[in-house]
């Protein structure tokens, strides 16, 4: 019995769209944090090159550049598949949304990324054939363009999140846009906006960390540069993770009152409390809506989602009954081990991010740039923390909003393609060869950005 229930769910069309899309989003989510650190942090050094005239600046600024369109151009070709699933494996979603939805993608495409593709043309090309400062404004444009680009991609992604802005057509067949402003303006966007950026930063100054201790561990000709290169990219590190915690904590607020199943699901909370707890570990039976084992934290959720030590967070099972009078029968209840694991993930790596940049922070203030082979490697791994954070807190905001594929309005299941539009044989197989194209792509990535890291200043050249 168990065997076939496990081949019906994985020759489920549902199943292969929702693993096909998911695998594609989750590797392509790789790239975006580190494009748009590493353009605000090129810019950042070529910025003190215009401002010095210290040619260590402009070395570090092409090193870290060299890196960042590497980065960049893997990024741009695991992004395009994306698009193309909303009108083959999601076509129902297109048709119901598309009025929506495809116009945050135009702008993308059309405005910011075409921006910022030309600009990074003439960045690359117009070292020692452009004034010093209007080449400076052209790796600016670059930055300002990779931010505009992921704040339309959010865009698209809010309305899924919290649909405004939009109206039911006579029919009720489909969405249209109602309100531009409002849409553009949806409150949850400018919650999730600058908690990415922040994601940015932070997964941006990890690298120049870890690479500039890597240097300086096995003690490069070039320590001067990296020295530099750490002192830059702590401050920078820090700053980041920072804000995205304070930016984090302010989502998570909104969340409340926005996905208020998506909060319940990430403490595992069955019942409404007042004051609510704070889960450290929970294992719960997800079926009877219970905890099975618990330590929690009193009062600490409610301090979390109100900034004091009461107030009522709902419960999992409350939001249950009160989904089925407001959308009608049916299990709104997102996966929460997937919820809870996923959040606490992305906590856990975010607090030894910040742990461990205000480490390095201390150290570089205190003019302290030796490093045992210990420390050093143990920073050097901890790059892999904010890719954890990211690709955590993505799957708690997309699995956290399940059933809805929009809030709401459209459940998951209804924006499938029919089957005789894609089988789930041809969703097996295009699933299949995208795993290894994009396991290439992430081995080509890592392998040229090691390459040229571990080359020094010389390679960018």
């Amino acid at each position: 019995m168990a065997t076939a229930q496990f081949q019906y769910c994985f020759m489920d069309t549902l199943f292969l769209a929702r693993t096909q899309f998911a695998f594609t989003a989750v590797f392509h989510f790789f790239f975006i944090p580190l494009t748009l650190g590493l353009s605000i942090f090129t810019a950042i050094l070529e910025t003190a090159w215009v401002k010095t005239g210290n040619e260590r600046y402009k070395q570090l600024a092409r090193f870290w550049g060299n890196l960042f369109l590497i980065n960049f151009a893997v990024g741009v070709v695991t992004g395009i598949v994306m698009e193309f699933q909303f009108g083959m494996n999601w076509s129902e979603y297109s048709r119901f949304v598309g009025d929506i939805f495809g116009v945050p993608l135009a702008i993308e495409a059309l405005l910011a990324f075409s921006v910022e593709a030309t600009f990074i043309g003439i960045w690359l090309f117009g070292w020692n054939r452009l004034p010093k400062a209007l080449h400076a404004a052209t790796i600016w444009i670059v930055a300002l363009g990779s931010t505009l680009s992921a704040f339309w991609i959010l865009v698209a992604n809010s309305f899924m999140q919290y649909p405004v802005g939009y109206k039911m057509a006579a029919d009720g067949s489909r969405a249209e846009m109602a309100d531009f402003f409002a849409f553009i303006f949806n409150p949850h966007v400018w919650k999730q906006f600058p908690h990415v950026l922040a994601g940015g930063v932070v997964t941006g100054g990890f690298l120049v960390i870890a690479v500039s201790i890597w240097h300086l561990v096995r003690a490069t000709t070039e320590r001067e540069a990296f020295e530099t290169s750490l002192k830059f990219g702590a401050f920078y590190a820090v700053t980041g993770a920072i804000l995205v915690t304070l930016a984090g904590h302010a989502q998570m607020q909104d969340l409340l009152k926005t996905q208020p199943m998506k909060v319940a699901a990430a403490e595992a909370l069955w019942e409404s409390e007042n004051p609510a707890s704070f889960s450290l570990l929970t294992i719960g039976d997800e079926k009877e809506l219970k905890d099975i084992f618990a330590i929690r934290i009193p009062r600490l959720l409610s301090f979390l989602a109100y900034d004091r030590f009461e107030g009522e967070v709902k419960g999992i099972r409350e939001l249950q009954k009160t989904y089925e009078t407001k959308y009608g029968p049916g299990n709104y209840i997102p996966s929460v081990v997937t919820a809870y694991w996923s959040f606490r993930f992305m906590v856990g790596a975010g607090t030894v991010m910040l742990l461990t940049s205000l480490f390095v922070l201390y150290r570089v203030v205190k003019g302290n740039y030796t490093f045992s082979l210990r420390v050093g490697t143990l920073i050097i791994w901890s790059s892999i923390l904010p890719w954890i954070a990211n690709s955590s807190g993505w799957i708690l905001a997309e699995m956290g909003r399940q059933p809805w594929l929009v809030f709401g309005l459209l459940k998951t299941e209804e924006g499938l393609s029919p089957a005789s539009v894609v089988s789930s044989t041809e969703l097996m197989l295009s699933l299949g060869v995208f795993i290894v194209i994009y396991s290439v792509l992430t081995f080509t990535d890592v392998y040229l950005l090691r390459k040229y890291a571990i080359a020094g200043l010389d390679s960018s050249e």
